[in-house]
Parts: structure tokens; sequence; C-alpha cells
């Protein structure tokens, strides 16, 4: 069984339009916090990527399924774990959740590019530490 990673989020006043709920687009933004803190979770962010390893994770493409709105000062949950991976690029599915309700599923694929956005080798370090996370398809 594969193991999340989870991060939670207040909604706040500039997170919102002028009806009180969440702009569709800043879900995104929240998506992206989560997988920017599980990398930190595992010892790793997108800085010492770069630095260590001349690579940075791009967003190559993103399904996102809005279900209900989050509304002002909402507290949202949101879990993310890798449903995938190559040698190159994983896909990572990530729900935000208030309380029991489920307000948005979204299906990421990201890809490791070099500096010139070439696609690169996932470095064996990062995949052994992600390696708890993987759900059970993994492929060439």
């Amino acid at each position: 069984m594969h193991e999340n990673f989870y991060y939670k989020v207040k909604v706040y006043y500039e997170d919102t339009d002028s009806g009180g709920v969440v702009y569709y687009a800043n879900y995104l933004k929240f998506l992206e916090r989560a997988r920017s803190e599980s990398l930190f979770s595992i010892g790793f962010s997108n800085k010492k990527i770069k630095d260590d390893f001349k690579s940075l994770i791009i967003v190559k493409s993103c399904n996102i399924d809005y279900k209900k709105s989050a509304k002002l000062e909402d507290e949202l949950s949101i879990r993310s774990f890798v449903k995938s991976i190559t040698k190159t690029s994983f896909f990572m599915n990530q729900t935000i959740t208030r309380n029991k309700d489920l307000i948005v599923e979204a299906k990421i694929h990201l890809v490791f590019v070099n500096e010139n956005g070439k696609p690169v080798k996932i470095p064996e370090e990062i995949y052994l530490k992600f390696r708890p996370y993987f759900c059970d398809s993994i492929k060439s």
C-alpha cells in the first residue's frame, strides 16, 4: 500500500471572488503548494533539485475536476500520492477536501527537465525517497 502526502490550507479573502467562493485558478496554487511541501517532507525542494541536479520539475498536463465550491475561511486538506512513474516523469493524483466533502480531484503529469527544457531521468536519490509514495503501477 502506498503512503500519502498531506497538506492543509485555509481559504483567505485573497483566494475568493466577490461572493466569497474560491476562484477556480486558486485551486491550482493550493495543489502546487501541496506538491512543494511533499518535496520538503522527503528532504528536497525545487531549489535544491535545480542546484544539485540541474533539473526542474514542470507540469506537463493537469486534469482537474471541480466537485464543490470552497468558501472564505474554509479549512481544506490536500492529499497527494504518486499514481505512476516513468524514467523521466510521474503522475500525481491530488484531492482537496473540506471535512468529508470532496472539493477537487486532480491528475497532474510532472516531468523532470534539464535547464534547456529537455526531459531527463529522475535522479535515483529522489526516486528512492519517493518510492514509498508510489502506487503499484510503475512503468519503464
